[in-house]
């Protein structure tokens, strides 16, 4: 059992037929330390939330961080297929990560816009990605960055739409 728990993570080398793996894992981690951060403002929000949309804001959020969290998942699995090391530090995240936190304290429907363009920042982000993997023969990468993306787009929109209320 002691040898079984010395094993060290290490990167591999992969051979799928995609090419040049380094920048696609680079989005990758970019994608998923914006995914983590997101989660989080996200569930704060959700926590804090309160007024008349509290319960429509309450629900989608918990809809929205939940998927998210399963996407992080899928994201570093992603990487580690591809035989990269996903990101395993706080810091990474952080200084890796495009999202920004608001400053002062607000109402409902600035949560909502805060986080519509939270989503639509990494939206743009997996659009470049997409694009990244196509170029070097990645469609896996391309077909998870496509879905991710349509689903930050529906979320920016379901946001910016309650919002209005």
């Amino acid at each position: 059992m002691t040898d079984a728990l010395s094993a060290t993570p290490s990167p591999d080398k992969v051979e799928t037929g995609v090419r040049d793996t380094g920048p696609i894992a680079s989005g990758l981690a970019d994608v998923l330390a914006d995914t983590y951060r997101l989660v989080f403002k996200t569930h704060a929000y959700h926590w804090n939330v309160e007024g008349p949309a509290f319960y429509s804001m309450h629900k989608l959020t918990e809809e929205q961080y939940e998927n998210m969290f399963a996407a992080a998942d899928t994201l570093a699995e992603r990487i580690r297929a591809l035989g990269h090391l996903a990101p395993s530090r706080m810091d990474e995240i952080l200084n890796r990560s495009k999202i920004e936190d608001a400053s002062g304290e607000l109402t409902a429907g600035g949560m909502a816009q805060d986080l519509a363009a939270s989503h639509e920042r990494i939206a743009h982000r997996l659009h470049a990605l997409a694009e990244l993997a196509s170029s070097r023969r990645d469609i896996v990468t391309e077909d998870l960055a496509t879905a991710r993306s349509a689903f930050h787009e529906q979320a920016a929109w379901m946001l910016r739409a309650l919002a209005k209320s």
